[in-house]
């Protein structure tokens, strides 16, 4: 694994080549002297040798020739053994040489320590070691360019997040530090800034812990509120029933309200976000947004129901139909008196709502409503009476101002006041004053004498608190 330990192990195995060379070179030198010397044996033997002198002579020197004969095949088996196994000898050494290049070349660059032992296994465990430091090394490198690609988006992320534009009006030093150095050198201030920004940190840790608590209080504050707004829409449905008397309407709803709610986890986070856009002072799509009180629970009631509501009303007719028609149709289905007679019921509702909320459900008084002249565009007796009939179920005083003078209309009020301008030619003032008093309802008192009578009068008088009323009668 290092150059000294190669360098070690390429001159031995050098050394070794060598050795086995020279053995080879001797080896075959013999062989071929051995050879020769047998090639010219018999002729040797024919010319130069002993001549046999008779036949048993012959036939002994024939049998020493064959014995020799014998011992030198003998003798060049065993070179030629001992030539094949150094051929195998060396053709190892060359395999092992070559398999320890290879490795020594595919290693060289990860060489860091010249003075390392050398390796003493052979080849086959080399490559196996090698292959498995190999695998390691790929890991290390696929993990260190994993490293090295998340520095940079790091990076990158670091520079586009400081330049955004909310951050434009601040003027912190490591901003401006941030922006100016190159992207390849964020890095190696990173453990710097880290430690100037820490305790900053912690304090905007503690303050934005503090915002998510007031934030948790406002969406809880507004999350009673958004209920409370909504149980007083089921409310003025309830209080909306019409009274006894009315035909098929006795008994029926003049308001019909539906809305799904939501669950309280998803209200909750509805009610985070109509917040947190309040705070931000725009929506989502770029709106504007109010940061009043009003505005913010009616944004919070539209996101309590977010498949939106759906009111219907009844329609007034001659007969009293139970006929609904939502709200938004009312324009376009009802005439100029049925929508008068229907706003009437509707703040009749209201007042009645309001005096509900108000603790005043027994005995209530929903107050006074002035009509700038209705008889105008609702003359219709039977308008006229259910106005007059939801209003008295429901405790709100109508008071119609009118210059008509239409008797089938005017027939239907139980009390009619006629007013005169009284001018005031120095001054130039004009002043209302009661001309004259016509009361229908007294005719039918059956006083003996003809002359009709009050026995009291209920007066309401408003106290300091306007939630407050006291009641007092008087002798008339």
């Amino acid at each position: 694994s290092d150059a000294s330990a190669r360098a070690a192990a390429l001159a031995r195995a050098r050394r070794v080549v060598d050795g086995l060379e020279d053995e080879r070179t001797e080896a075959i030198g013999l062989v071929s002297t051995r050879r020769a010397e047998l090639d010219a044996l018999p002729l040797q033997n024919g010319v130069t040798g002993e001549k046999p002198r008779d036949i048993e002579h012959g036939l002994e020197l024939i049998d020493a020739a064959g014995l020799e004969a014998s011992a030198a095949a003998r003798k060049w088996e065993e070179l030629q053994e001992r030539r094949a196994a150094a051929e195998a000898t060396l053709e190892s050494a060359r395999s092992s040489a070559s398999g320890f290049s290879l490795l020594a070349e595919s290693m060289g660059h990860l060489v860091t320590d010249a003075d390392a032992a050398a390796y003493d296994g052979d080849v086959e465990t080399a490559r196996a070691q090698h292959a498995r430091l190999n695998a390691t090394f790929n890991e290390a490198q696929e993990a260190a360019d994993t490293g090295d690609r998340r520095v940079r988006a790091a990076a990158d992320q670091l520079a586009q997040y400081a330049t955004e534009k909310r951050f434009e009006k601040l003027s912190t030093p490591v901003r401006q530090q941030v922006i100016s150095v190159k992207r390849d050198q964020l890095p190696a201030h990173a453990a710097e800034w880290a430690e100037a920004l820490r305790p900053r940190l912690r304090s905007l840790t503690d303050d934005l812990a503090q915002i998510d608590r007031h934030r948790g209080g406002i969406i809880t504050r507004l999350q009673g509120m958004v209920d409370g707004a909504l149980r007083t829409l089921r409310s003025a449905q309830r209080v909306s029933r019409l009274p006894d008397g009315l035909g098929d309407w006795s008994g029926q709803e003049f308001l019909r309200i539906r809305f799904t709610e939501l669950e309280d986890n998803a209200l909750t986070e509805k009610l985070g976000e109509v917040v947190d856009e309040a705070a931000v002072g725009k929506t989502a799509d770029g709106r504007d947004v109010k940061r009043d009180g009003l505005s913010l629970v009616l944004r919070g009631v539209r996101a309590a129901a977010p498949k939106g509501f759906r009111v219907d009303m009844l329609k007034p007719d001659s007969v009293l139909r139970t006929e609904r028609q939502r709200v938004s149709e009312i324009r376009d289905v009802f005439s100029g008196g049925q929508q008068l007679t229907a706003a009437i019921i509707l703040y009749c509702t209201l007042a009645a709502l309001r005096a509900n909320n108000r603790g005043k459900v027994r005995n209530r008084h929903s107050g006074v409503l002035f009509l700038d002249n209705p008889i105008g565009r609702a003359s219709a007796g039977y308008l006229l009476e259910l106005q007059r009939a939801v209003a008295e179920a429901l405790g709100v005083q109508l008071i119609y101002t009118t210059g008509l003078f239409d008797a089938g209309a005017l027939a239907e009020f139980p009390l009619i006041v006629r007013l005169r301008n009284d001018a005031d030619l120095r001054a130039g003032r004009k002043y209302l004053s009661v001309d004259s008093t016509i009361r229908n309802s007294l005719e039918d008192l059956g006083e003996p004498d003809g002359v009709a009578r009050l026995s009291a009068t209920r007066m309401f008088t408003r106290a300091e608190d306007p939630a407050d009323s006291a009641e007092d009668e008087q002798p008339a």
